[in-house]
């Protein structure tokens, strides 16, 4: 790539202004699957005219030239860290090879002088063991964090200062994210692509990557049962019968029945395989149909509630405002997507709602869905 491809952005009336720039930071000891997952993702969004939302570049904290992983080849990293000084978004894959960082704590004076490059502003994100970089940094001091379930014991040993919550796939804390292990790279990447364009266009990335626009629950269900027990029955066919019915009163008796299982052993065998109750979970599955509709449907606030299965407009506010952070008119001015017949533009480029981990719901989750 040329020095110009690099250059800062354009001024704000440039007629057409750059994607945005997202700069993979390589580090010795990679995993070659975490580093793809920025490109991956990123490489696929597409505005109306078809042109890339955004540009991904891979740089190293040396000169351009070869970087080790964790398997038996090497990347050629084709620039330096100078690349951090064009970043919009900065990600940090997990690498097994940190040295200090993961023993103390403290950057290495290599790691320190590439990272200051990074602008003020720049949005910061981790994967996995990429946390430990951003927490030596100090840049996740006093704020909520993640990173592999396996790892998260010693990282808060190691940075009291942060507050390490280990069960969710992600956080989002506005200018910096933080993801749990591997594959939840993927759900961190989309979930950026989506506060960045909308819903619309993060499914369409998942779609063509083909995996789940959004994984429900945390990474406590991979610490005991990475697997169900294929000999035991499961709530697979429960919950797509509930997500069918969104709209509908959906009992946690019903969703029992539908797997021939008392409500005792389906509650604890749809935890043990989602990760959050069955009431969370509609709750989660309800505030995205909400969102969907809101971003892609000219439908009043009163009848989204009631096609998302709130009831009323007041119930799904509360919820939202819960989960997002903002109310529903709120959100739908923010992500309106260009199919909306109200009109606006895709890809508004501001800050997301919060949604970053499993929707809470109250203990009478299932009686209040019952009002429809």
């Amino acid at each position: 790539m040329s020095r110009e491809s690099l250059s800062p952005a354009r001024p704000q009336d440039d007629p057409e202004p750059r994607p945005h720039r997202v700069v993979v930071l390589a580090l010795d000891g990679l995993l070659p699957f975490e580093l793809g997952i920025p490109h991956r993702i990123f490489g696929r969004p597409k505005d109306a005219g078809g042109r890339p939302l955004y540009e991904v570049v891979t740089c190293s904290v040396r000169a351009p030239g070869p970087v080790e992983t964790d398997a038996d080849f090497a990347v050629h990293v084709p620039h330096g860290p100078e690349a951090l000084a064009t970043a919009d978004t900065v990600i940090v894959p997990a690498s097994y090879e940190l040295g200090p960082v993961f023993e103390k704590g403290v950057l290495t004076d290599e790691l320190a002088a590439a990272l200051a490059h990074i602008r003020p502003g720049t949005r910061l994100a981790s994967i996995c063991t990429g946390a430990y970089v951003l927490a030596a940094a100090g840049h996740l001091d006093g704020r909520p964090a993640t990173t592999h379930w396996a790892e998260a014991e010693r990282f808060q040993r190691l940075f009291p200062a942060v507050r390490v919550d280990a069960d969710v796939l992600f956080i989002d804390d506005g200018s910096i994210l933080t993801s749990a292990g591997v594959a939840a790279g993927i759900d961190l990447c989309l979930h950026m692509v989506r506060r960045d364009h909308g819903t619309a266009v993060a499914n369409d990335v998942a779609r063509r990557t083909v995996v789940p626009p959004h994984r429900d629950g945390g990474q406590a269900q991979y610490v005991h049962r990475p697997v169900p027990d294929p000999r035991q029955a499961t709530t697979a066919a429960a919950r797509a019968w509930a997500l069918g019915r969104l709209h509908e009163p959906v009992q946690l008796r019903d969703m029992a029945e539908r797997e021939a299982m008392s409500v005792r052993t389906f509650t604890r065998r749809f935890r043990e395989e989602v990760g959050v109750s069955p009431g969370q979970w509609l709750t989660q599955q309800r505030v995205e149909r909400a969102r969907h509709l809101l971003e892609s449907t000219g439908l009043s606030v009163d009848q989204v509630a009631a096609e998302a299965g709130f009831g009323t407009a007041q119930s799904m506010r509360q919820h939202l405002q819960s989960v997002l952070g903002v109310t529903p008119t709120a959100y739908r001015r923010t992500f309106r997507t260009t199919a909306d017949p109200l009109g606006g533009s895709a890809g508004q480029n501001v800050r997301t709602p919060r949604a970053t981990r499993p929707a809470a719901a109250s203990a009478a989750a299932f009686s209040n869905s019952s009002t429809g």
